[in-house]
């Protein structure tokens, strides 16, 4: 699997309980964090969800 470093770019204030959820799980909550992981179609799906708030790299 390819590893992808995904950083939040926007907050969760004023967000669906769903999206606050994703983002916690996918190890994020303040904007500029970021975290590397490997992307899996569990984890593209979570992005997928919260796309607007997260940017995803390929490293």
């Amino acid at each position: 699997m390819a590893k992808v470093t995904i950083t939040q770019i926007k907050s969760i204030i004023d967000r669906p309980k769903n999206q606050k959820l994703t983002i916690k799980a996918l190890g994020l909550g303040k904007i500029s964090k970021s975290v590397t992981v490997e992307l899996t179609p569990q984890i593209a799906g979570m992005v997928n969800k919260v796309h607007n708030l997260v940017e995803v790299k390929d490293i």
